[in-house]
């Protein structure tokens, strides 16, 4: 670890360890009262009045003109869940607050356990799991944060159009891409996070084409633009563009911003908040997405998984993450910030198949330490490749340019490029795409479980799917 990156760690512990001290007085009991959520299994789509034949009740025209384009036909994953199930289950006086067709299950909510008994006996139910219990207390939700209108002038600003991202993109030669006309234009992205603070009103986001935004996590939120930050960082990596001071990997596609994350609970419902966000980024049509999250330890430690389990089919959100290439989409995910901890390993869905897992290194193109490694529990090579993540230049909910760490920023920098990529490549299939970030990085002749395949090279990569190589 570089002295950089050692200062920045310890810098974000001490703030970790000064807003925990601080949530402690500001603890609120939880809205509603004590509440359970289970996930609950059907046993089939019979009967359903959906049909393959009428995709278009259910998928829009720039989804079914992404399957076509890809030569992909529909099949039973994607028919919604069966409307006849969902009443029989609502009508056992449960909530349902979430479904996921590609998995056919819903998620359910009630104050009485009883009653989610009652689901468990009816006929359409092949299995049903608790997945969450609502707290005690939560930390009570600040307001929105004030933003600058102008950002912070850097006494050591790369003298050059990209600013203080020159060297986050010239690593993966994202500059040669954009000088050659490939800065994402055609292209849509999702965004999964735990929030978007001020996204809406940060001047150098004003420019961002955002498409719309959805939450999924329970309950909503008054609104996403005032949770977390962690999303409009991400999104700035990808979105911004002001020349001679920040210009993003991808600043002219378009974005959806779709919340998944809990920000006061971590539990396995935000599994299914993920697949629900996953098949509406599907529906709508996107071609990337950028997933800067990842779960291995829940609340409740009984949850937890285990090593064995990170095979890409244990876990629903890699069972999920695994469908999507088969759906046309490429799912860019964080490898995780374990490296340096207990733990060690990839986080779920990183180690689900067919994706890009992102590791992060520092700028002199080594290996950061709290980087997550592999492999998979059967052996598959994570992460795959690796970007600028110790520091990564971002943009806060204050609208302010800082250099933060993590896997959560070397993840959008790839998502960004390969949306350019597949700009430069409109031929190419969702499998395509992953191959060929794979292959132009500079580890593929040796790829292993800290390094992945390296770093990607994306004119390379473009070169290559050209058929120049």
């Amino acid at each position: 670890m570089n002295k950089i990156a050692a200062i920045l760690i310890l810098l974000a512990f001490a703030a970790a360890v000064g807003a925990r001290a601080g949530e402690n007085a500001l603890k609120v009991k939880y809205p509603g009262g004590k509440t359970y959520m289970f996930r609950v299994e059907l046993k089939d789509k019979n009967g359903t009045p959906y049909s393959l034949d009428r995709p278009a009740d259910f998928l829009s025209s720039k989804a079914l003109q992404r399957r076509s384009r890809q030569h992909i036909a529909l099949d039973s994953t994607d028919l919604p869940v069966n409307p006849a199930y969902i009443n029989e289950i609502r009508s056992t006086g449960v909530d349902v607050v979430s479904r996921s067709k590609w998995n056919n299950t819903v998620l359910v909510r009630s104050r009485q356990l009883s009653k989610l008994k009652s689901v468990a006996l009816l006929g359409c139910v092949k299995s049903i799991r608790k997945v969450w219990t609502s707290p005690d207390s939560i930390v009570s939700t600040p307001p929105r944060a004030r933003f600058h209108s102008e950002f912070n002038r850097w006494g050591d600003v790369v003298q050059s159009r990209y600013g203080v991202t020159f060297e986050q993109m010239e690593m993966v030669d994202g500059v040669m891409m954009h000088n050659r006309g490939f800065r994402g234009r055609g292209m849509t992205i999702a965004v999964l996070d735990g929030g978007f603070m001020n996204a809406d009103r940060i001047p150098c986001l004003k420019a961002a084409t955002v498409l719309g935004v959805e939450d999924f996590v329970v309950p909503r939120s008054e609104s996403v633009f005032r949770e977390m930050d962690h999303g409009t960082k991400v999104l700035s990596v990808m979105a911004v563009d002001v020349p001679d001071t920040y210009i993003g990997a991808a600043p002219d596609a378009s974005y959806w911003l779709l919340r998944c994350e809990d920000g006061y609970t971590e539990s396995l419902a935000e599994e299914d908040y993920w697949a629900a966000a996953v098949e509406f980024a599907d529906s709508v049509g996107v071609d990337i997405i950028s997933s800067s999250l990842g779960f291995h330890a829940f609340d409740n430690p009984a949850d937890n998984y285990t090593y064995t389990q990170l095979d890409g089919r244990t876990a629903l959100i890699s069972r999920t993450a695994s469908m999507l290439a088969g759906k046309g989409i490429v799912l860019v995910n964080s490898a995780g910030n374990d490296g340096m901890a207990s733990w060690k390993k990839i986080n779920v869905p990183a180690d689900a198949a067919d994706i890009i897992t992102v590791g992060a290194v520092t700028p002199d193109r080594r290996n950061a330490s709290f980087s997550s490694i592999g492999p998979t529990a059967d052996n598959r090579i994570k992460p795959d490749v690796m970007a600028q993540g110790s520091p990564t230049a971002v943009i806060t909910g204050r609208g302010t340019i800082i250099k933060d760490v993590g896997t959560s920023f070397s993840t959008p920098l790839v998502a960004g490029m390969t949306a350019c990529l597949w700009q430069a490549l409109p031929g190419k299939t969702a499998y395509d795409i992953i191959r060929l970030v794979r292959e132009c990085s500079d580890n593929t002749a040796a790829p292993d479980n800290i390094y992945g395949y390296g770093i990607p090279d994306f004119w390379k990569a473009y070169e290559m799917g050209m058929g120049k190589e």
